[in-house]
C-alpha cells in the first residue's frame, strides 16, 4: 500500500497549457501596432476633442484690447438655437436620416449578391472583383474632388427635362426610371406609393449604391472565402438545395460581416462630403451669422450623438441574430 502511494506521489504534476501565455502575447503585440493611434488619440485628438466640447458650450467674442479670442459659457444655448431656433438643421437632419435607412440596407444587400457570385467558381473572376473594386478608388482623394467639380456631372445630375414632342418629356440626369413605370408595373399588385418611390430611388441611384459598395464587398468575400468547403460538400451530400445551403449555412456563417458592413456603410454615410447635413454644418461654419463657430460646433456634436445612438441600436439589433462559429482550443 505503501509502495502504491509512493509511484502516485512521485508522478510528475501535469505541464500547464501554453494557450493562456500565447494569447497574451498576441496581445502585446497587438498593443504595439495599435500605439501609434494611441498615442496620436491622447496627443492630438483628445485635446481637440475637450477644445471643442467647450467651443460648443460657449459665447466667442474677440478682444480688441487684448487681440485675442475670448469664451464665455452660457451652457446649453447654442444647443437650443440648433434644435428650436434654426430652421433648417433639424429637417436637414431627419431627411438624412430617412434617406440612411433606405441606403444601408440597399448598399448590404447589393454587395452581398456581388460578392456571393464573384465568389463563385467562374472565368475572369479576378478582373470582374477588380472592376467592381474601381469606383471605391476612383471615388477617393483628389479623383473624388475633381468629379465634385466636374461641370459635365453636374450637368447630368442636374435632373432637368427635355421636351421630345407629342407633350413627352425626358430626364437628362441620372434618372434610370421614373416613378410612373414603376405605378405601371405594379398596378395589379396594389402596392403602395411608398414602395414604388423606394424602388425607383433605388434604381436611379445604382451609379452611388455601386461606388459605395466596394469595401463592403470585400469583406463579404472574406467571410465566404473562410467557410469550409467541407460543410458544403456535406450539405450537398445531404442533398439540400443552394436555396437551403444558403440561408442555412452561408447566411450565418457570413452574418458577422453583415454586422461590420451595417456599422460601416453607417459611417460611411453619415461622414461622407456629399451628405447633406454635413454640408449644412459646413454652411453655418463659413456663414456670417452671429456665433457661427460656435452653433456649427454645437449642431456637429448633436449629429454626434444622433451618430452614435444610431450605431449603438443597429449593433444591439444585428448582434441578437449574429452567429459566432465556436473553435475548440
Amino acid at each position: 500500500m505503501n509502495q502504491t502511494n509512493t509511484k502516485v506521489a512521485a508522478q510528475p504534476a501535469p505541464k500547464k497549457r501554453k494557450g493562456k501565455s500565447l494569447e497574451r502575447s498576441k496581445a502585446k503585440k497587438g498593443y504595439f501596432f495599435v500605439l501609434p493611434f494611441i498615442l496620436g488619440f491622447f496627443l492630438i485628438y483628445l485635446p481637440l476633442i475637450v477644445e471643442s466640447i467647450q467651443y460648443s458650450f460657449s459665447e466667442m467674442s474677440i478682444n480688441g484690447k487684448l487681440g485675442g479670442m475670448q469664451l464665455k459659457n452660457v451652457g446649453f444655448d447654442n444647443y437650443k438655437y440648433a434644435l428650436f431656433e434654426d430652421t433648417e438643421f433639424v429637417p436637414v437632419l431627419i431627411s438624412s436620416l430617412k434617406e440612411l435607412v433606405f441606403d444601408v440596407p440597399a448598399i448590404v444587400i447589393f454587395s452581398l449578391f456581388i460578392a456571393i457570385i464573384l465568389n463563385g467558381k467562374m472565368v475572369g473572376r479576378a478582373a470582374f472583383r477588380a472592376i467592381f473594386f474601381i469606383p471605391v478608388i476612383v471615388s477617393t482623394g483628389i479623383i473624388e474632388a475633381i468629379d465634385l467639380q466636374n461641370g459635365l456631372a453636374a450637368g447630368l445630375s442636374n435632373g432637368s427635362t427635355i421636351d421630345t414632342g407629342g407633350g413627352q418629356t425626358t430626364s437628362t440626369g441620372t434618372e434610370i426610371i421614373s416613378s410612373l413605370d414603376v405605378q405601371r408595373f405594379f398596378s395589379s399588385m396594389q402596392v403602395g406609393t411608398e414602395l414604388v418611390t423606394y424602388v425607383t430611388s433605388l434604381v436611379n441611384n445604382v451609379y452611388d449604391i455601386i461606388n459605395r459598395s466596394g469595401v463592403q464587398m470585400l469583406i463579404f468575400l472574406a467571410g465566404l472565402q473562410s467557410i469550409s468547403p467541407a460543410i458544403y460538400e456535406s450539405c450537398f451530400i445531404e442533398g439540400a438545395s443552394s436555396w437551403e445551403t444558403f440561408w442555412k449555412i452561408t447566411f450565418p456563417m457570413i452574418s458577422p460581416m453583415i454586422l461590420v458592413n451595417a456599422i460601416y456603410t453607417i459611417i460611411d454615410a453619415f461622414v461622407s462630403e456629399t451628405n447633406t447635413v454635413m454640408s449644412y454644418i459646413s454652411s453655418v461654419y463659413d456663414g456670417s451669422i452671429q456665433h457661427a463657430v460656435v452653433r456649427s460646433t454645437a449642431m456637429s456634436w448633436i449629429y454626434f450623438v444622433v451618430v452614435l445612438l444610431i450605431l449603438l441600436l443597429v449593433s444591439a439589433l444585428l448582434s441578437a441574430y449574429v452567429f459566432y462559429q465556436r473553435k475548440d482550443a
